[in-house]
């Protein structure tokens, strides 16, 4: 019985990530269809706060526990990460590949070991150490920085870093900030704060570039595959596989990207950049092995 919910767990693990490892592709291709990414982006948010909402209030009358008004306050602080995260990750492959903006994001693997050791004030244990220095060397092959230095629109690759060390705050909200409430209250709160700064960000760009309908399905298919699946399916996942092989699982996200740019987008897949990737998914083992059971 373990063993099947264990499974379980991985599947809704590995069906999450698959889920976030195509949001980068939906949204070059639609940037190629004529779709601006500020309509993105906002389409992305509000259709994911709006499903979150109706399901907070059912999940509310399930529970006696009310969020206080200051434990609103911070979610949505904290939540703008989620909004800085879409934004810079989806202006970055405006500049770069799909396949080098998804290594960038997951710097957030490592930047995640930084972040614990300086909220924990420990040092990291040897192999976190190791995993963070391989997840670097990894980088290089697989962004082909080493080799390709002179060609590099640097603006992606800044972009790419900038929404790492967001994501890597908005993981430390999900698993974090106000833990005693159903993920759903949490989350309603958190995608708002996210929703607030992409308004803030883009202003009248919206409007300026909300010229078809066809940003509304495109930015629907975004919340679908990025604000409402994942976080249904790793709340439920997670949980019983844990958190260490959780995030080996989630790791997956790293070739479905680059293998759904290569076929929607055709993107090329060098060898170098495969053992690069390679080397990315060994670091992640490394670096979550303490907290494999």
């Amino acid at each position: 019985m373990q063993l099947n919910q264990q499974l379980k767990g991985a599947v809704l693990v590995f069906l999450g990530a698959m889920s976030y490892g195509i949001l980068a592709t939906i949204v070059k291709f639609a940037n190629n269809q004529g779709i601006h990414t500020s309509v993105l982006t906002f389409m992305q948010f509000a259709v994911g706060v709006c499903f979150l909402i109706v399901l907070a209030r059912f999940q509310q009358k399930q529970s006696k526990a009310r969020l206080k008004r200051a434990s609103k306050i911070k979610l949505v602080l904290f939540g703008t990460t989620f909004g800085m995260t879409s934004i810079f990750y989806y202006m970055s492959i405006q500049y770069i590949p799909v396949s080098m903006g998804i290594i960038l994001l997951m710097q957030s693997i490592w930047m995640s070991v930084v972040l614990e050791a300086l909220l924990s004030r420990t040092f990291p244990n040897p192999l976190k150490i190791i995993g963070t220095i391989t997840i670097l060397v990894g980088t290089a092959l697989a962004t082909n920085v080493l080799v390709e230095v002179a060609s590099i629109d640097w603006r992606g690759i800044g972009l790419g870093m900038m929404a790492a060390s967001s994501y890597t705050i908005s993981l430390y909200a999900s698993s974090n900030i106000e833990t005693g409430h159903k993920n759903a209250v949490r989350s309603q709160y958190l995608i708002s704060g996210g929703l607030l700064f992409v308004l803030v960000y883009w202003n009248y760009d919206i409007i300026t570039y909300f010229t078809s309908t066809s940003g509304l399905l495109w930015g629907a298919l975004l919340a679908l595959f990025g604000t409402i699946i994942p976080p249904l399916l790793f709340t439920k996942g997670i949980p019983l596989v844990g958190i260490g092989i959780g995030a080996i699982i989630a790791a997956v996200e790293i070739p479905v990207s680059i293998l759904s740019a290569h076929i929607i987008l055709d993107e090329r897949i060098a060898m170098l950049q495969c053992i690069g990737v390679l080397v990315i998914l060994v670091s992640v083992i490394l670096v979550n092995k303490s907290s494999v059971k």
